[in-house]
């Protein structure tokens, strides 16, 4: 489906606005009606930056097998911007984390970070995340070259199965919410593995031929 770049970017608008409407939300009952967020507001607001984070990054993973599905091209417009959230929730969640639970306290984050190992877990996707928001822009696509670009964002699966597992050693009792987005998680990489490891097929097939 081709759309005109007035349509996309309205789309573009209407993204970057809907992105934003959680942490809205989250902001307005946090000043307004605390009661709202629960007994322990914030816990909620830890656990729902997280979740939000992790939702990014799945529709950020989402967008390759979008565009092959339904031959869309132009959803990869919108891949950095809904990357760009996952990683925007991503900081909020961990400074919600250090400043609710530890107050700022640097000796105490390191020594959570290193003897629980959930939180170890999440803190190494929000780090691998830091250097695909850094290089996200045009220019630095320029720079690096579009292969060593291209090979530094396929951190991002690991992300995802890092947040998918960070998600599911934070939740002791009720799994449902981690393995729906391990399903999703394994069904948008596993995807990707097939179209790989059928290119190569195909490569070796062509290569074959010509010999």
């Amino acid at each position: 489906m081709r759309l005109s770049n007035r349509m996309i970017t309205a789309i573009k608008v209407a993204v970057f606005l809907a992105a934003l409407v959680p942490f809205g939300r989250l902001v307005w009952l946090a000043l307004l009606d605390p009661g709202a967020l629960g007994p322990n507001p914030a816990e909620y607001i830890v656990r729902s930056t997280g979740e939000w984070c992790l939702r990014f990054v799945a529709a950020t993973l989402a967008i390759t097998p979008l565009r092959r599905w339904t031959g869309s091209a132009w959803v990869m417009r919108l891949r950095r911007m809904i990357g760009l959230y996952a990683f925007f929730y991503g900081a909020v969640h961990f400074a919600s984390y250090i400043s609710f639970d530890h107050v700022f306290d640097v000796g105490a984050i390191i020594k959570d970070i290193i003897k629980r190992p959930f939180i170890t877990v999440g803190f190494a996707a929000l780090l691998l995340m830091l250097p695909l928001a850094i290089t996200s822009t045009n220019a630095m696509v320029r720079r690096l070259g579009g292969r060593r670009w291209l090979t530094l964002h396929r951190a991002v699966y690991a992300v995802g199965i890092l947040g998918v597992v960070h998600y599911w050693m934070m939740v002791k009792r009720d799994i449902t919410q981690p393995a729906i987005y391990a399903l999703i998680v394994a069904v948008l990489l596993g995807a990707r593995w097939v179209w790989s490891r059928r290119d190569r097929l195909r490569a070796t097939a062509r290569a074959a031929q010509a010999a």
